[in-house]
């Protein structure tokens, strides 16, 4: 083989490799006589400053990414932030009986909700206020979003999954009590509640999302 012939080999040989390739196991795919030495520093000073280098780790030969180039490489992406199943609970019940008060939450999942699991739903514009009962406390009520539509690709709230399909999906995997009954979402309503108070004002949000009943 020509010296040019062995360089080429060499070439494909460390492109096609799985990982780093010693001399020795070059040498052993090369027909008796090739030169590898001559060839690899021959390859190596023609990749020099191109944008793959060939580099020499612990005796074994392999192609690297140029390191000032190495930037290019890097993929940014925004990874999805996930719901507890705490999350998920709370909003299923959100979704289906809202307006509704976190004491109605707790009473229907059966444990205390906590606030970090609305703060949570909040963040991530899934949930947001509806307005005050008028009930002794004024309690807080809650309802979905826009934005919750969006996420899970519900033209409506008249699209809302049956309560088999959210079972599936994980969104009703709770102890519910025997009389907990999800509406039929072909209905086209929810749980509008009578005694709803008027919207609350913008400033009353931030103080009260959050807010102990």
């Amino acid at each position: 083989m020509t010296p040019e012939t062995v360089e080429r080999a060499i070439e494909a040989l460390l492109f096609a490799a799985d990982g780093p390739l010693s001399a020795s196991e070059i040498a052993y795919r090369l027909p008796e006589g090739a030169d590898v030495g001559k060839a690899l520093a021959a390859l190596r000073a023609r990749y020099a400053g191109r944008g793959v280098s060939l580099e020499i780790i612990n005796d074994r030969w392999q192609f690297r990414t140029a390191a000032d180039l190495g930037y290019l490489m890097v993929e940014e992406r925004e990874e999805p932030r996930r719901l507890s199943k705490a999350a998920l609970e709370t909003l299923a019940i959100i979704a289906y009986h809202q307006p509704v008060t976190r004491a109605e939450i707790e009473a229907v999942r059966g444990v205390g909700l906590s606030r970090g699991t609305l703060d949570v739903l909040h963040e991530m514009n899934l949930i947001r206020l509806r307005g005050r009962r008028r009930t002794p406390g004024r309690p807080v009520t809650y309802g979905t979003t826009d934005a919750f539509l969006e996420q899970f690709s519900l033209p409506s709230l008249a699209d809302l999954p049956g309560a088999a399909e959210m079972r599936a999906a994980g969104l009703l995997d709770i102890n519910v009590p025997a009389d907990f009954m999800v509406p039929d979402p072909s209905s086209g309503q929810t749980a509008e509640d009578p005694l709803l108070l008027e919207e609350m004002e913008e400033t009353e949000f931030a103080q009260d999302f959050f807010e102990k009943e």
